[in-house]
């Protein structure tokens, strides 16, 4: 299963919502009747959005479907809440501009990112180096949105400050290691077949993996990739 780090922590706040709610009764002792009584609960004195009890629902059903392997089955007589109907409120693109020009340094850059490329606020945080295609004004996001991967635009206007802030993490990312850190954890099984790794986001401090130091000289690979943004990681490997 692909879910995110924040759909993880969602569901397991509402799961434990949904155990106090019922006096810390254990779930496999419990069923469709105080599943629907806690989703009423939500909607008529909760007052929550139907968005919020849809979340809590979702994250009870995956409860029992996934670790108790039982199916919930007619909800019959649970109170939803209602979706307000609103009209969607657009600023325009000098109202956004005035926005990004009274920020400051790295936020100037994060929010022209965000809006000149279209990207989700956790899929800039995990960007990395290797991402950035500067030649072909390209940004490749991998494992965005329902684990899935794209290529999106990068303005031509951000060029420049984006190499200056890969020269600034750059920067802090050798202190890093001279101070024994610049590590950082790896998905799935790679943590185990590669023990050593090193990070370097460009402005996550925590970072994800770029590369993985298999190499006795992978470091000076390293290096020469970092100084020279305009060509991409794999040029330089080759």
């Amino acid at each position: 299963m692909h879910y995110s780090i924040q759909t993880e922590k969602a569901y397991l706040l509402w799961i434990k919502r949904f155990i106090l709610f019922n006096q810390k009764r254990h779930p496999k002792d419990m069923g469709e009747e105080e599943v629907s009584n806690y989703l009423t609960h939500l909607a008529v004195y909760r007052k929550v959005t139907s968005s919020t009890q849809n979340l809590a629902l979702c994250s009870i059903v995956f409860m029992y479907k996934h670790v108790f392997e039982r199916e919930l089955t007619l909800l019959t007589g649970t109170v939803r809440a209602k979706a307000p109907t609103r009209v969607s409120t657009v600023l325009s693109d000098s109202e956004v501009m005035e926005i990004i020009n009274k920020l400051k340094h790295p936020h100037h850059l994060i929010f022209s990112l965000l809006y000149g490329s279209g990207l989700r606020k956790a899929e800039l945080l995990r960007l990395r180096v290797k991402d950035i295609d500067f030649t072909g004004n390209s940004i490749y996001v991998f494992r965005g949105k329902g684990a899935k991967d794209r290529m999106t635009l990068l303005p031509s206007s951000l060029i420049e400050p984006l190499k200056e802030q890969i020269a600034r993490v750059y920067n802090i990312y050798q202190k890093d290691l001279a101070e024994g850190l610049g590590k950082t954890s790896l998905p799935a099984g790679l943590a185990r077949k590669y023990p050593s790794a090193i990070s370097l986001g460009l402005f996550h401090t925590c970072g994800v993996p770029v590369m993985v130091m298999k190499y006795n000289d992978y470091q000076q690979l390293l290096d020469q990739a970092l100084t020279t943004p305009e060509l991409a990681l794999t040029e330089v490997e080759e």
